[in-house]
């Protein structure tokens, strides 16, 4: 069971690039998620995560011997919805279709992994903490630097519809 959480139904055994797979299956599974029960029932969804995810990555860690072993993706899947955060609240909000949000989903992946993958700053602090809590808290990191941006990136693209015409 703790290699199924802990790669998230298998995910992180597809190479290359695991953390990226994961981050892709977190988004695939963050649809149907929202259509059942709205941003909500992501936000729940993230802490259960977390909470499973830490003790299946820690016995991950623990029998390959290595504190952050490449298949273990359940902390990119935490961090890749808490990145997709703003976006689901605003189709939400605004009562659009969420996919009609696309460019959103796009910037919540592109800056989760360049923050996940670059580490800047708080990323790198839990990081190097070398443990299952640095396993897990850097990609909640990641996560809401990503989510940042995607806020960011809305303001100036709506904000140029506004101006621009």
């Amino acid at each position: 069971m703790n290699r199924l959480i802990a790669t998230f139904f298998y995910s992180g055994l597809i190479r290359p690039a695991p953390g990226t797979w994961g981050s892709l299956a977190a988004l695939i599974v963050a649809l149907p998620l929202y259509w059942i029960g709205g941003p909500w029932l992501v936000v729940a969804l993230i802490a259960v995560a977390y909470a499973i995810g830490h003790r299946a990555a820690e016995a991950e860690a623990r029998d390959s011997g290595d504190h952050d072993p490449s298949h273990v993706v359940i902390d990119e899947v935490v961090g890749q919805w808490i990145a997709l955060l703003p976006v689901l609240f605003g189709a939400a909000r605004v009562g659009a279709p969420v996919l009609d949000l696309w460019p959103g989903w796009v910037a919540a992946f592109l800056l989760f992994r360049l923050f996940d993958i670059t580490k800047p700053w708080i990323v790198g602090r839990f990081d190097r903490r070398g443990d299952t809590t640095g396993l897990m808290m850097d990609d909640v990191a990641a996560g809401f630097l990503a989510a940042i941006g995607v806020v960011l990136l809305a303001v100036v693209a709506h904000g140029v519809m506004i101006f621009g015409g």
